[in-house]
């Protein structure tokens, strides 16, 4: 693959987030990468979550200390204390992704060239400053409703600009998937991929640790990420390409 086709990967927040963020920072719904283009977006979501009281137990899907927790991260999105997103989700797929531990020249590739999905974000960088907050994006909002679709348009118009020319490898689950149509116009390779067992059933929770390995060979392969996705091994799951142009 020559230089300019660089490699993005695409990949899921985790639900789990690390508590506050870094002294000095506040986060603005123009922050990171796609704060320009997503802006306005964001500001609306951050709005209809302050007017749902920063979400019932219905719409978070948890409860109790959990649920006290996220509303009032929720209230307090604007002007809250930031980590990159890398740093900010502690997810099974980010704790096997291990990026801290990669050398720092791909470490600053990473932070650019991986991009999360996000309920609250639309679309946020690997380095992007984020703040604690909770919002799945198969979640119905009012006045939005099911928010993979309210983002679908604007956040794939925006994604496709970001990877013109790139090669994508979309490691989305199928409610992030939702709010992303590829445009075969722009991208010059996308492919799909989830991991399966060897007997071929879908992975589920069990396979996100495998995946956040796959995600890491791909960054320490991505002069040739069909070769990567070909190469990877794992004891329990294999890659399996769901779509591809």
């Amino acid at each position: 693959m020559s230089s300019n086709k660089k490699l993005i990967i695409l990949l899921p927040p985790s639900e789990g987030k690390a508590l506050s963020g870094k002294t000095g920072t506040k986060f603005a719904e123009s922050s990171g990468t796609f704060g320009k283009s997503l802006g306005k977006l964001r500001a609306t979501v951050i709005t209809a979550l302050r007017d749902a009281r920063g979400g019932s137990p219905k719409l978070l899907g948890v409860s109790g200390a959990h649920l006290a927790r996220a509303q009032q991260a929720n209230l307090a999105l604007r002007g809250a204390k930031t980590l990159p997103a890398s740093q900010r989700y502690t997810g099974v797929v980010w704790d096997h992704l291990d990026l801290s531990s990669l050398p720092l020249a791909l470490q600053k590739i990473a932070d650019k060239n991986i991009v999360i999905v996000s309920g609250l974000l639309g679309l946020v960088a690997a380095g992007d400053p984020t703040p604690d907050y909770r919002l799945k994006i198969g979640a119905s909002l009012a006045p939005m409703g099911k928010l993979s679709s309210w983002w679908r348009d604007e956040l794939s118009r925006v994604l496709n600009r970001y990877c013109a020319g790139a090669v994508i490898v979309d490691l989305l689950p199928q409610e992030h998937s939702a709010a992303f149509v590829a445009d075969k116009k722009a991208i010059s390779r996308y492919l799909h991929v989830d991991l399966t067992t060897k007997s071929g059933t879908a992975g589920g929770h069990d396979a996100k640790a495998a995946k956040g390995r796959l995600a890491r060979h791909l960054l320490l392969n991505r002069t040739d990420p069909i070769k990567a996705l070909k190469s990877f091994k794992d004891p329990k799951f294999k890659v399996r390409i769901l779509e591809q142009f």
